[in-house]
């Protein structure tokens, strides 16, 4: 394989999850098999073209499209580097928030903590991806489990939740020293409500409970031991000094409510999983659809409850605490989790494992390359008068900035799903596309922490109704729907008020494009495919402003910024003027996306986002 062979799979769709190239209902072993047929494949591959759009790529139209986007890419990137400059005279307001960097001549902008604990944790991690498997095994050679009745799916459980569980419970001493006694209590009581309660409480139970859990981490700031002594002990009492040396001890990474909102989310998968397993019992769906438990599709490890057994208190933790995924996710539910346990996904193959590790190295350098170059975050972070910018120079930072948010949460979510590749569990993709590669709010938030969005369909979404547009009526409770989900996203992201006015915009921002869709069916359009790729691409522009501004209030600068960013862009003429020229550059670049979801299609791939 030659080397511009070699990185185009690397940057292939199929690399980074075969959930994107392939459909849920079909087991991937059918596909492996497949590589073997050529007749099948040929005949695959007739019946996409005869359905695909022919290529645009070589009209004269699209050579406009690219050349504008050729010219974009590097303004945005110049703008940011003129700005970061020691010659600019803004430098000194945040030089003090840059770091020595190992680029020559240059410093690098660390100042966001999220991504400099990441960074500095890099070496950490990256021994536990070699560490951790070879443990595994050292465990399974000193451990041999063994099932009478032969079932292979049985012995591979029994191994690996039993060194999950041990290694769980070591990984949160380490992370949390005596903190680790407050996690184990709450998956616990958790893990009582589930199984205790009478069978009609348990969903009402486990969302109140894992609710109040969020809310008191962050209100009660991870339960000091001191704090809570000082409730039943007098200030200079032995239990108090007791508190205050066990707060002392909390590991690697004492805030753990900070860490806790992720496991959150697996506490309530495990609870609805297990209530909904009873609606089983009685049948093997297995037996039922005649399928292989060895070679389920992705939605049949989802969907399909673990055996009665399989919900014990040894499988939970293990569940919960996977180490790979622990930190950051990404997000499993405990279904798929025991599934995959039980048989190796045939999705796990070494050489994909190998592209995936490259393709992740490649965007941490890119991120240090962006860091070193455009301190972006620095910048922000220094309070800085944003009149003494220009119109073009907030409005390019700022989505600068939210490029360099997308990477700070892609390289820990890639890092610990490859450790999850490694030991042998295929967990989906967190992100499917870059943050600007995004023409549709509602398929952005599809692809955008996507195990965290199969999470809220499965559980939130789908169990509301989802959402219909069919007539008033279902709009306004579609509306109320994700009304519902917004919030509970952004109360479980921060409670922070910002993060609830982000959550609320998202909904308001929505309604254009589900209102467009019902005035503009694309039935009605069949016969003028141009006209309507013209004004499906006209209200995409709406769409991605809309989307920056949201996620700018969120993420970012918060409300106040957005109120000085557009103050700038629309107090003057010239700051109108490059609004105008943005949405023409942004007209291109969405033209070029349709175009690269079009490419896919005629290759056979349909990612609904």
């Amino acid at each position: 394989m030659g080397l511009l062979s070699f990185f185009r799979k690397v940057y292939d769709l199929d690399t980074l999850d075969t959930r994107f190239t392939n459909s849920s209902s079909v087991p991937y072993q059918t596909v492996i098999d497949a590589r073997g047929d050529p007749a099948a494949a040929e005949e695959t591959s007739k019946r996409i073209q005869g359905r695909a759009e022919a290529s645009k790529w070589k009209t004269p139209e699209f050579f406009v499209y690219i050349v504008v986007v050729g010219m974009v890419i590097p303004t945005v990137l110049w703008t940011g580097y003129t700005v970061s400059r020691p010659s600019d005279p803004r430098y000194w307001k945040f030089d003090a928030w840059l770091s020595p960097g190992w680029v020559p001549g240059r410093k690098i902008d660390l100042s966001d903590s999220q991504y400099r604990t990441f960074r500095k944790n890099i070496p950490y991690i990256g021994s536990l991806l070699v560490a951790h498997p070879l443990l595994r095994s050292l465990w399974n050679a000193l451990h041999p489990a063994q099932d009478r009745r032969g079932d292979n799916g049985r012995v591979r459980l029994e191994k690996r939740t039993s060194f999950d569980f041990v290694f769980a419970l070591i990984f949160l001493v380490v992370l949390h020293g005596f903190s680790a006694f407050k996690v184990f209590v709450i998956l616990w009581v958790n893990y009582q409500l589930a199984t205790r309660l009478p069978r009609r409480y348990v969903p009402a139970a486990a969302w109140a409970y894992n609710i109040c859990t969020l809310f008191a981490n962050e209100l009660c700031a991870g339960y000091h031991y001191k704090a809570m002594a000082s409730h039943i002990a007098s200030p200079d009492s032995a239990l108090m000094h007791w508190g205050a040396w066990m707060d002392s001890y909390g590991g690697l990474m004492s805030r753990w409510e900070v860490l806790f909102n992720i496991t959150v989310l697996r506490l309530i998968s495990f609870n609805m999983d297990y209530y909904w397993s009873f609606e089983k019992q009685g049948s093997n769906p297995l037996e039922k659809k005649q399928l292989d438990p060895a070679n389920l599709s992705d939605r049949d490890r989802v969907s399909i409850p673990a055996d009665a057994r399989d919900y014990s208190f040894r499988n939970y933790v293990a569940y919960a605490i996977y180490a790979p995924l622990y930190l950051a996710g990404p997000i499993m539910t405990f279904n798929e989790y025991i599934s995959q346990t039980k048989y190796r996904s045939a999705s796990i193959e070494r050489p994909r494992t190998i592209q995936y590790a490259v393709r992740f190295a490649l965007v941490l350098l890119a991120m240090e390359l962006v860091l070193h170059f455009n301190y972006v975050n620095a910048i922000s972070s220094a309070a800085p008068v944003w009149s003494d910018y220009t119109a073009k120079q907030i409005s390019l930072l700022s989505f600068m900035n939210l490029h360099i948010i997308w990477l700070k949460l892609l390289l820990p979510w890639r890092l610990f799903r490859l450790w999850a590749l490694i030991d042998g569990i295929d967990p989906p993709e967190n992100m499917v596309r870059c943050v600007s590669n995004n023409f549709s709010t509602r398929l952005f938030w599809r692809g955008w922490h996507r195990s965290y969005n199969r999470w809220i369909v499965r559980y939130i979404y789908g169990p509301l109704g989802g959402a219909s547009f069919r007539n008033v009526q279902e709009a306004a409770r579609s509306i109320f729907t994700y009304l519902l989900v917004f919030t509970f996203v952004a109360l479980w992201h921060d409670i922070q008020l910002r993060l609830l006015i982000w959550g609320w915009l998202i909904v308001l921002f929505m309604l254009p494009e589900f209102a467009a869709g019902w005035l503009f069916p694309a039935r009605k359009w069949e016969n003028r495919p141009t006209q309507y790729r013209m004004l499906c691409c006209a209200g995409a522009v709406g769409n991605v402003l809309m989307m920056i501004s949201a996620n700018l209030v969120g993420f970012a600068v918060g409300l106040d910024g957005l109120q000085s960013i557009l103050h700038s862009i629309l107090h003057d003429w010239q700051g109108l003027l490059f609004l105008v020229t943005s949405c023409i550059a942004l007209f291109a670049g969405i033209q070029v996306m349709f175009e690269i979801r079009e490419s896919e299609n005629r290759r056979g791939v349909k990612v609904k986002c």
